[in-house]
């Protein structure tokens, strides 16, 4: 029984070792990739880059897909840098857009701050509580697949109330997903690192994006 009890106890503590690992390292590239976006966007907004409209969605689909194949070797970093970078790139046209606008740095700033708190409130919580969010997985699925359909529709046919609720959508998906993605880290069912990093970094880059949108959407209306 001693031994039986010893040798739980050495499998708790190092499965709590492979976990804290694991986050480490997740939020330590995610840190390393955030910064490396907002150089990228910096540089991007510096430029006046063009918007690339649906050619997004090509690179950033063409570059996830990489950075998956590529998950298992050390040619993974370089493909998650990529994909940020790329991503950033992108993202400096949109924030330019806002920035033209009256209150444009204010809205930037708060979208911004928005950002920081929902991530940070919900990995703490997670982290802290020891939570299991598995059960969300299949309604996140689900759930990005309309919204994103419905967010290219009112891409193509500008429809500026979906295109509102579907940011709306979108703040509380990627909320969610960071519930369920940190909750796969800490209970093992995420134990790569730079998948974990790439599905937290695209969590933030999509809620980013939707709390400006409605964040936009608000001084418009003030006005």
């Amino acid at each position: 029984m001693n031994y039986d009890a010893q040798k739980i106890v050495a499998q708790s503590q190092n499965s709590m070792l492979i976990t804290s690992r694991l986050l480490r390292n997740t939020y330590s590239l995610l840190a390393m990739t955030l910064l490396f976006s907002a150089l990228t966007a910096g540089i991007s907004i510096a430029i006046s880059f063009p918007h690339l409209g649906l050619f997004t969605l090509v690179g950033y689909f063409g570059l996830l897909f990489l950075t998956t194949k590529l998950r298992n070797s050390s040619w993974g970093l370089a493909s998650v840098f990529t994909l940020t970078g790329f991503m950033g790139l992108t993202l400096g046209p949109i924030i330019n857009s806002y920035l033209s606008l009256p209150n444009g740095s204010e809205m930037v700033m708060q979208a911004l701050g928005g950002t920081g708190i929902i991530f940070f409130a919900l990995s703490a919580y997670v982290v802290h509580s020891r939570k299991d969010f598995s059960f969300m997985g299949g309604f996140l699925f689900v759930g990005i697949l309309v919204a994103f359909l419905a967010g290219l529709s009112a891409y193509i046919f500008d429809v500026p109330g979906l295109s509102l609720a579907v940011s709306a959508m979108f703040v509380l998906l990627m909320s969610g997903l960071i519930l369920y993605e940190t909750s796969q880290i800490i209970h093992g069912g995420e134990t790569n690192y730079i998948m974990a990093t790439v599905t937290l970094y695209i969590s933030i880059y999509n809620l980013f994006l939707s709390l400006l949108h409605l964040i936009g959407a608000f001084f418009s209306g003030d006005d």
